[in-house]
């Protein structure tokens, strides 16, 4: 289990294959961490279930960047019930 505590602003976000992806703006909820905006201006959220470890002040992922970029979400899943 992640201790969601080691994850902080501004860590680089890698992917499966080690190659970066995004970065931590913050975490968004429990379970939700919440990127900075992309180069076109949007945020992206992905869930604390993808992510393997927070060793050597990164944020691992269990899959490719690319899936993890086509998987992600524009919205938190914290307001899409409200």
């Amino acid at each position: 289990m992640i201790n969601t505590d080691q994850i902080k602003p501004d860590m680089p976000v890698v992917c499966s294959q080690d190659g970066q992806f995004a970065t931590v703006d913050h975490m968004e909820g429990p379970g939700t961490i919440k990127l900075k905006k992309d180069e076109t201006g949007q945020h992206h959220y992905i869930p604390v279930s993808w992510v393997t470890s927070t060793g050597d002040g990164k944020v691992k992922v269990d899959r490719p960047g690319d899936a993890a970029m086509v998987e992600w979400s524009t919205v938190s899943p914290d307001h899409i019930d409200q």
